[in-house]
């Protein structure tokens, strides 16, 4: 499923990257445009360490992308260090549902597509709900153990036991 931006907009493009004052920031990727206001896209949230702006092809009545407002790259290049930025991103994405008048924080998915099913190489983190009302292609899209989509906890759990020098 394409997020803000498209399927087309920055495709792994990591040759393009610069730093300002140790900032990550790459050129062409359309989630560094939107947390650094480059874009018309609405922020729900953005400070120096967390963005989360609403999915352009919504799969649920809410679904918010939380994204490091610094360039990271997707799920699979994180290691033991990022589980409390994953947690942050997670944790973020709850005050934003609760905001947005969502109290039932039981029927929500939140979790991440996994290399090559990403659109856009910069991490980011699916906030679904209420997961009941995701339509046929979503619960596709967003499906439970499937080699395409991992949850935040498995996430956090498989960063967890990788070993400290990876």
């Amino acid at each position: 499923m394409a997020e803000a931006g498209g399927a087309g907009a920055a495709q792994g493009d990591t040759s393009k990257t610069t730093t300002y004052a140790g900032d990550s920031y790459h050129k062409k990727c359309i989630f560094c445009k939107i947390t650094n206001k480059e874009m018309p896209t609405e922020l729900l949230h953005n400070d120096e360490e967390i963005s989360c702006f609403r999915d352009i092809k919504p799969g649920a009545p809410h679904h918010y992308l939380v994204v490091p407002t610094k360039h990271v790259g997707n799920c699979k290049s994180l290691t033991r260090e990022h589980v409390p930025l994953v947690q942050q991103m997670v944790d973020m994405g709850k005050e934003i549902l609760q905001k947005n008048n969502m109290a039932d924080l039981s029927d929500v998915r939140f979790g991440f597509h996994l290399p090559p099913f990403c659109s856009v190489s910069h991490l980011h983190l699916h906030v679904l709900a209420p997961a009941s009302q995701m339509g046929f292609m979503s619960r596709l899209f967003y499906r439970l153990n499937s080699y395409w989509f991992i949850t935040a906890d498995q996430l956090i759990e498989l960063l967890n036991s990788k070993e400290e020098t990876e």
